[in-house]
């Protein structure tokens, strides 16, 4: 049963969350970053470099073991996706902002996610039973996540009132599916979680608080407007635990790397609300801000 949940189930799923984020990408928002690319490049940096750097040093702050160090650096690199776009809108952000940076840090994670996997693992010495070369990684990320995304805009381009009756119930399947992969992998793993959940919770605070923050504040400094650092900050903040659950028990079949992207799922929509809420007031008090 944790084989064919491992094989068939969670690939499976994530194609289904990847599909219906394609048939919401048009274009037209890859273009819009390249109008207006000063915001975007901040937040995709933000996103790419900041991070993982970020994660990194709280990971040696933390002491934690390989594993655990390797799979809380896969969830820094892991971007964002429908949670981000759904709690945006939620706190009014520029939710066209996070279609289009939700696209394009979908295809740079073909190239980025690999590279910081593959060098965690050889800094940490973290044992996995599978690790590919860098291009082995970056060829199962592409078909576990840009094909179904790709499959979309397709039928998104192509067949638009087909898409838009799949749109919906796809939506509503994808956030489904988002609980039942979380649900599933803290089922699975729930003796192993148990005992490390005290060691991660910590971290999992701090880095989600890190990333909304740093996601809310750098693009305030460079003249944002306060729906787009909103935007950017949930985008930068909220990232893909089910694409990280996914890549640590289908492309590193290891069921500890996947423990980080766990403990995070349950945590970060409560710490993402509440920040929402600070940010939102903040801008009521202080309407220039």
């Amino acid at each position: 049963m944790g084989s064919a949940f491992t094989t068939i189930v969670l690939p499976i799923a994530l194609a289904i969350v990847m599909l219906g984020l394609g048939l919401g990408l048009t274009r037209q928002d890859f273009e819009r970053i390249a109008r207006n690319p000063k915001i975007s490049v901040i937040a995709l940096v933000c996103q790419v470099l900041i991070l993982p750097i970020v994660c990194f040093g709280l990971v040696l702050a933390f002491s934690l073991p390989p594993e655990l160090a390797v799979g809380m650096l896969l969830l820094a690199a892991a971007p964002g996706g429908t949670t981000a776009n759904l709690v945006s809108h939620v706190f009014r952000g520029d939710v066209a902002l996070n279609v289009s940076l939700t696209a394009v840090n979908s295809v740079l994670s073909l190239f980025t996610l690999p590279v910081v996997v593959n060098l965690s693992v050889n800094y940490f010495g973290a044992q996995t039973d599978r690790m590919g070369t860098q291009f082995e990684t970056a060829l199962d990320v592409f078909v576990i996540v840009l094909l179904p995304v790709v499959l979309g805009m397709l039928i998104r381009s192509r067949r638009p009132s087909l898409a838009q009756r799949m749109d919906r119930p796809v939506r509503a399947a994808s956030m489904g599916i988002l609980v039942l992969v979380l649900a599933g992998a803290i089922a699975a793993n729930w003796d192993l979680l148990a005992s490390e959940f005290g060691r991660l919770a910590g971290i999992a605070v701090v880095f989600c608080l890190i990333s909304l923050g740093v996601g809310f504040l750098v693009p305030r400094w460079f003249g944002a407007p306060h729906r787009q650092a909103i935007a950017t900050s949930f985008e930068i903040g909220i990232h893909n635990a089910t694409l990280a659950i996914v890549v640590a028990r289908t492309v590193l079949d290891s069921e500890e790397l996947s423990l980080p992207a766990a403990v995070y799922g349950v945590l970060m929509l409560p710490l993402a609300l509440a920040f929402g809420a600070l940010i939102r007031n903040r801008a009521r008090v202080l309407p220039g801000a």
